[in-house]
């Protein structure tokens, strides 16, 4: 099969670049071989704490950037919803095709109860669509990240702790996709995917076609390596997740169960598993043991992904402070960073002030911090995004 825009054979054979990109970075630069042993080092740890179910779901913003050489390759507003619909099924184990599970496996299948939604406040506090598009002069991209720098003909990153980035572009190679490991640098961080691969509908082709390679990477974006542990067929290799059986080498196409590796029998490999390189049809389910490790990575490493849209409102809703006897409205101020302040001003003139970092209310769930009497009766906002009273000392730099 060819596409449209210059008569390349399409991908039959799942080619993902995030290995390859992590063995990259990993040779050049010392502070993320640092950053991944700190980051494996917290996930042992963070691994054996409350399991996914005793919190809520985390929602995750995306910005998808779309880089367009042709007409085609600049993909439609109902593809990319397409695609954000997949991963909102397959990270919750809603999606029908789940049923395909060998009932052996059935028990592994793990719901990771994390939502994405398209951003709707762009960086500088714009309302926007969470979409980007850019017109570019490349006829096809690899992974050397020349995609994510609008210098280079790509676009550039909104902010990393707070924007999981997608770029959607043409990759050339056969290339499908790839993703960045949690401790790269930040200008770089998210994941990349060829337009034929992204979403279900417009350019999307079999068999690729059921936006299963953007789950795939993000995978690895939330710190999940491939499931047979690349080391070729060697069966030493490991996926650091300790209910993936142990297989050798990757499984493409469409297997049929079992497939016995590395002495797996009698069930054999858990072709089915979004980490392994099967087609999209064929891979359908996250195990427990690899929620737990997207887990750690998002209460860890990537905790601002979701816990500043929290602090800026939505956890405000569910944990709103207790009113100051006789005090008027709060005022309110978030970084969009994890940390939200609220003063409110009592009639005696006194100002109390409670703040959210990210996992709880300070300096209590219903206490306040007195902040005593400024000589104002009340605080109000400054033009210039302050928080300022009367005295320089209540001032608070958002």
């Amino acid at each position: 099969m060819t596409d449209n825009d210059g008569g390349v054979t399409l991908p039959t054979r799942r080619k993902c670049g995030a290995m390859e990109v992590h063995r990259k970075l990993l040779t050049e630069s010392e502070s993320y071989r640092v950053a991944r042993s700190e980051i494996e080092n917290q996930t042992i740890g963070l691994e054996s704490a409350a399991p996914p179910g005793d919190r809520g779901v985390m929602t995750i913003p995306v910005v998808v950037h779309v880089v367009a050489n042709t007409a085609e390759q600049n993909i439609t507003d109902a593809q990319i919803l397409s695609q954000i619909e997949v991963l909102n099924k397959d990270f919750r184990a809603t999606n029908t095709d789940v049923s395909s599970v060998p009932a052996v496996f059935e028990h592994l299948v793990g719901d990771a109860r994390l939502e994405f939604r398209l951003a709707d406040t762009d960086p500088l506090g714009r309302p926007t669509n969470g979409i980007t598009r850019s017109r570019t002069d490349v006829r096809e991209f690899d992974q050397d990240e020349s995609v994510k720098f609008a210098e280079s003909g790509g676009a550039t990153a909104w902010p990393a702790e707070r924007y999981l980035n997608i770029w959607v572009c043409k990759l050339g190679g056969g290339l499908l996709g790839y993703a960045q490991f949690p401790g790269g640098p930040a200008a770089t961080d998210g994941v990349v995917i060829t337009h034929t691969a992204f979403g279900t509908v417009g350019t999307a082709a079999p068999p690729f076609n059921l936006g299963r390679t953007t789950t795939h990477e993000i995978g690895h974006y939330l710190n999940l390596f491939h499931i047979w542990g690349d080391d070729g067929t060697g069966c030493r290799g490991s996926d650091e997740v300790a209910d993936t059986p142990n297989q050798g080498s990757e499984n493409v196409g469409m297997p049929t169960f079992p497939h016995v590796t590395c002495n797996n029998g009698p069930h054999g490999d858990l072709f089915m598993d979004y980490m392994d390189y099967t087609d999209d049809a064929g891979m359908v389910m996250f195990t427990r043991g690899q929620v737990a490790r997207m887990t750690a990575c998002l209460v860890g490493v990537r905790r601002s992904l979701w816990t500043s849209r929290r602090a800026a409102g939505e956890a405000f809703a569910v944990a709103a402070p207790v009113a100051v006897a006789g005090a008027g409205q709060p005022t309110v101020v978030t970084t969009g960073s994890g940390r939200m302040d609220v003063f409110a001003a009592g009639a005696d003139g006194t100002v109390h002030h409670k703040w959210w970092d990210g996992s709880g209310w300070r300096p209590s769930q219903s206490g306040w911090e007195s902040l005593g009497r400024p000589g104002v009766a009340a605080v109000t906002p400054a033009t210039d995004g302050e928080i300022a009273a009367a005295t320089p000392e209540l001032s608070v730099r958002t």
